[in-house]
Protein backbone atom coordinates (compact mmCIF):
# COMPACT_ATOMS: atom_id res chain seq x y z
CA UNK A 1 0.00 0.00 0.00
CA UNK A 2 1.02 3.41 -0.70
CA UNK A 3 2.51 5.33 1.93
CA UNK A 4 -0.66 7.72 3.46
CA UNK A 5 -0.20 11.74 3.45
CA UNK A 6 0.85 13.12 6.90
CA UNK A 7 -1.99 13.72 9.06
CA UNK A 8 -2.74 15.43 12.17
CA UNK A 9 -4.48 11.72 13.45
CA UNK A 10 -1.42 10.08 11.88
CA UNK A 11 0.79 12.53 13.85
CA UNK A 12 -1.12 12.61 16.86
CA UNK A 13 -0.97 8.58 17.07
CA UNK A 14 2.40 7.66 16.30
CA UNK A 15 3.46 10.85 19.12
CA UNK A 16 1.07 9.48 21.27
CA UNK A 17 2.30 5.71 21.49
CA UNK A 18 6.01 6.60 20.80
CA UNK A 19 6.54 8.93 23.84
CA UNK A 20 5.10 6.84 25.78
CA UNK A 21 7.40 3.96 24.73
CA UNK A 22 10.12 6.35 25.32
CA UNK A 23 9.22 7.91 28.29
CA UNK A 24 7.52 5.43 29.94
CA UNK A 25 9.89 4.63 33.15
CA UNK A 26 10.29 8.52 34.00
CA UNK A 27 6.39 9.03 34.19
CA UNK A 28 5.39 6.29 36.01
CA UNK A 29 5.31 7.72 39.24
CA UNK A 30 4.78 11.08 38.18
CA UNK A 31 1.83 9.48 36.14
CA UNK A 32 0.41 7.61 38.64
CA UNK A 33 0.49 11.02 41.48
CA UNK A 34 -1.63 12.79 38.25
CA UNK A 35 -4.59 9.78 38.11
CA UNK A 36 -6.25 9.94 41.72
CA UNK A 37 -9.19 8.43 39.73
CA UNK A 38 -7.43 5.32 38.58
CA UNK A 39 -10.12 2.85 40.36
CA UNK A 40 -12.93 4.66 38.18
CA UNK A 41 -10.59 5.04 35.35
CA UNK A 42 -9.83 1.45 35.09
CA UNK A 43 -13.26 0.18 34.48
CA UNK A 44 -14.17 2.80 31.98
CA UNK A 45 -10.91 1.98 30.12
CA UNK A 46 -12.00 -1.68 29.90
CA UNK A 47 -15.27 -1.12 28.35
CA UNK A 48 -13.68 1.45 25.97
CA UNK A 49 -10.97 -1.22 25.41
CA UNK A 50 -13.78 -4.56 24.94
CA UNK A 51 -15.62 -2.16 22.74
CA UNK A 52 -13.09 -1.10 20.31
CA UNK A 53 -11.63 -4.67 20.26
CA UNK A 54 -15.12 -6.07 19.25
CA UNK A 55 -16.83 -3.20 17.15
CA UNK A 56 -14.83 -0.07 16.54
CA UNK A 57 -11.16 -1.81 15.49
CA UNK A 58 -12.93 -4.62 13.15
CA UNK A 59 -14.57 -1.85 11.58
CA UNK A 60 -11.64 0.11 11.02
CA UNK A 61 -9.79 -3.25 9.35
CA UNK A 62 -12.74 -3.62 6.92
CA UNK A 63 -12.99 0.10 6.33
CA UNK A 64 -9.09 0.18 5.28
CA UNK A 65 -9.48 -3.28 3.04
CA UNK A 66 -12.45 -2.74 0.96
CA UNK A 67 -11.68 1.30 0.74
CA UNK A 68 -9.41 2.25 -2.77
CA UNK A 69 -5.98 3.59 -1.25
CA UNK A 70 -6.75 6.90 -3.14
CA UNK A 71 -10.19 7.24 -1.67
CA UNK A 72 -9.25 6.74 1.88
CA UNK A 73 -6.53 8.91 1.82
CA UNK A 74 -8.99 11.86 0.39
CA UNK A 75 -11.38 11.13 2.92
CA UNK A 76 -8.58 11.43 5.60
CA UNK A 77 -7.68 14.51 3.66
CA UNK A 78 -11.50 16.17 4.06
CA UNK A 79 -11.44 15.35 7.39
CA UNK A 80 -7.57 17.12 8.15
CA UNK A 81 -9.03 19.87 5.85
CA UNK A 82 -11.90 20.49 8.45
CA UNK A 83 -9.60 20.14 11.55
CA UNK A 84 -7.71 23.17 10.05
CA UNK A 85 -10.16 25.33 11.21
CA UNK A 86 -9.50 24.30 14.51
CA UNK A 87 -6.01 24.65 14.24
CA UNK A 88 -6.75 28.12 13.08
CA UNK A 89 -9.24 28.91 15.83
CA UNK A 90 -6.35 27.81 18.85
CA UNK A 91 -3.80 29.34 17.23
CA UNK A 92 -5.02 33.14 17.15
CA UNK A 93 -6.20 32.09 20.86
CA UNK A 94 -2.47 31.66 21.57
CA UNK A 95 -1.21 34.56 19.62
CA UNK A 96 0.86 32.34 16.78
CA UNK A 97 -0.62 34.71 14.25
CA UNK A 98 2.29 32.96 11.68
CA UNK A 99 0.95 29.93 12.36
CA UNK A 100 -2.75 30.97 12.31
CA UNK A 101 -2.02 32.47 8.90
CA UNK A 102 -0.44 29.12 7.91
CA UNK A 103 -3.71 27.60 8.75
CA UNK A 104 -5.40 29.87 6.48
CA UNK A 105 -3.84 29.47 3.40
CA UNK A 106 -4.15 25.81 4.02
CA UNK A 107 -8.24 25.88 4.42
CA UNK A 108 -8.38 28.11 1.27
CA UNK A 109 -6.21 26.46 -0.80
CA UNK A 110 -7.13 23.18 0.20
CA UNK A 111 -11.14 23.87 -0.30
CA UNK A 112 -11.01 25.69 -3.74
CA UNK A 113 -7.48 23.62 -5.44
CA UNK A 114 -7.91 20.70 -3.46
CA UNK A 115 -11.98 20.00 -4.07
CA UNK A 116 -13.18 20.57 -0.37
CA UNK A 117 -9.56 18.99 1.38
CA UNK A 118 -10.02 15.93 -1.16
CA UNK A 119 -6.22 16.44 -2.17
CA UNK A 120 -3.47 18.12 0.26
CA UNK A 121 -2.17 20.61 -1.86
CA UNK A 122 -1.11 22.37 0.82
CA UNK A 123 1.38 20.47 2.17
CA UNK A 124 2.82 19.90 -1.04
CA UNK A 125 3.16 23.65 -1.49
CA UNK A 126 4.97 23.38 1.99
CA UNK A 127 2.46 24.60 4.19
CA UNK A 128 2.90 23.06 7.39
CA UNK A 129 -0.50 21.69 9.16
CA UNK A 130 -0.43 22.55 12.67
CA UNK A 131 -2.32 20.45 15.23
CA UNK A 132 -3.41 22.51 18.03
CA UNK A 133 -6.73 22.39 19.98
CA UNK A 134 -8.52 24.24 23.07
CA UNK A 135 -6.81 22.11 26.05
CA UNK A 136 -3.57 23.30 24.66
CA UNK A 137 -4.95 27.50 24.83
CA UNK A 138 -6.29 26.21 28.26
CA UNK A 139 -2.21 25.08 29.14
CA UNK A 140 -1.04 28.03 27.26
CA UNK A 141 -3.15 30.44 29.16
CA UNK A 142 -1.91 28.76 32.30
CA UNK A 143 -5.02 26.40 33.65
CA UNK A 144 -3.68 22.90 35.22
CA UNK A 145 -4.13 20.01 33.77
CA UNK A 146 -6.13 18.44 36.17
CA UNK A 147 -6.60 15.14 37.20
CA UNK A 148 -6.18 12.38 34.61
CA UNK A 149 -9.78 10.53 33.60
CA UNK A 150 -10.95 8.19 30.75
CA UNK A 151 -14.00 9.24 29.29
CA UNK A 152 -16.93 6.56 28.16
CA UNK A 153 -16.51 6.03 24.20
CA UNK A 154 -13.95 9.06 24.04
CA UNK A 155 -10.51 7.56 25.82
CA UNK A 156 -7.80 9.32 27.64
CA UNK A 157 -8.16 12.71 28.74
CA UNK A 158 -7.87 14.95 31.35
CA UNK A 159 -9.93 17.56 33.93
CA UNK A 160 -8.59 20.37 31.36
CA UNK A 161 -9.09 18.52 28.34
CA UNK A 162 -12.67 17.28 28.78
CA UNK A 163 -13.68 20.64 29.18
CA UNK A 164 -11.51 22.18 26.33
CA UNK A 165 -14.19 19.00 23.97
CA UNK A 166 -17.02 21.35 24.61
CA UNK A 167 -15.55 24.38 22.64
CA UNK A 168 -13.91 21.97 20.61
CA UNK A 169 -17.02 20.68 19.33
CA UNK A 170 -18.24 24.39 17.96
CA UNK A 171 -16.21 24.07 15.78
CA UNK A 172 -16.55 21.04 13.73
CA UNK A 173 -18.81 20.45 11.28
CA UNK A 174 -21.51 18.18 13.28
CA UNK A 175 -23.70 20.92 15.00
CA UNK A 176 -24.51 22.68 12.07
CA UNK A 177 -25.51 19.63 9.90
CA UNK A 178 -29.48 19.26 10.25
CA UNK A 179 -29.74 16.88 8.66
CA UNK A 180 -29.85 13.56 11.19
CA UNK A 181 -28.81 10.58 8.97
CA UNK A 182 -26.30 12.70 7.16
CA UNK A 183 -24.65 14.34 10.65
CA UNK A 184 -24.54 10.59 11.83
CA UNK A 185 -22.92 9.04 8.46
CA UNK A 186 -20.48 11.60 8.44
CA UNK A 187 -19.45 11.68 12.46
CA UNK A 188 -19.26 7.61 12.25
CA UNK A 189 -17.10 7.82 8.76
CA UNK A 190 -14.96 10.56 10.74
CA UNK A 191 -14.50 8.17 13.62
CA UNK A 192 -13.56 5.00 11.63
CA UNK A 193 -11.25 6.79 9.60
CA UNK A 194 -9.34 7.99 13.02
CA UNK A 195 -9.49 4.55 14.07
CA UNK A 196 -8.15 3.08 10.60
CA UNK A 197 -5.17 5.92 10.70
CA UNK A 198 -4.08 4.12 14.27
CA UNK A 199 -3.82 0.61 13.59
CA UNK A 200 -0.19 0.74 11.92
CA UNK A 201 0.99 2.40 15.52
CA UNK A 202 -1.08 0.38 18.21
CA UNK A 203 1.57 -2.35 17.95
CA UNK A 204 4.09 0.06 19.91
CA UNK A 205 1.67 -0.77 23.01
CA UNK A 206 3.46 -2.54 25.48
CA UNK A 207 3.23 -3.85 29.44
CA UNK A 208 -0.17 -3.03 31.32
CA UNK A 209 -2.00 -1.04 28.20
CA UNK A 210 -3.42 1.17 30.71
CA UNK A 211 -0.77 2.47 32.27
CA UNK A 212 1.04 2.47 28.95
CA UNK A 213 -1.64 4.75 27.18
CA UNK A 214 -1.91 6.99 30.77
CA UNK A 215 1.56 7.97 30.36
CA UNK A 216 1.79 8.44 27.09
CA UNK A 217 -1.26 10.12 26.77
CA UNK A 218 -0.22 12.49 29.92
CA UNK A 219 3.72 13.16 28.06
CA UNK A 220 2.04 13.85 24.49
CA UNK A 221 -0.05 16.56 25.81
CA UNK A 222 2.53 18.26 27.82
CA UNK A 223 4.67 17.89 24.69
CA UNK A 224 2.15 19.85 22.87
CA UNK A 225 1.54 22.44 24.99
CA UNK A 226 5.18 23.23 25.46
CA UNK A 227 5.86 22.99 21.75
CA UNK A 228 8.13 20.37 22.21
CA UNK A 229 10.22 22.82 24.25
CA UNK A 230 12.06 20.76 27.30
CA UNK A 231 11.62 22.72 30.76
CA UNK A 232 13.93 22.36 33.19
CA UNK A 233 12.88 22.04 36.56
CA UNK A 234 16.48 22.78 38.86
Amino acid sequence: MRAKAASWTEQLGKLFLGAGLLCLPLLAQAASEDDPWESINRPIFTFNDTLDTYALKPLAQGYQAITPQFLEDGIHNMFGNVGDVGNLANNLLQGKLEAAGVDTSRVLFNTTFGLLGFFDVATKMELRKSDEDFGQTLGVWGVSIGPYVVLPLLGPSTGRDAVAKIPDSLLEPYPYINDVPARNLTRGVDVVDTRASLLSVEKLISGDKYVFIRNAYLQNREFKVTDGEVVDDF
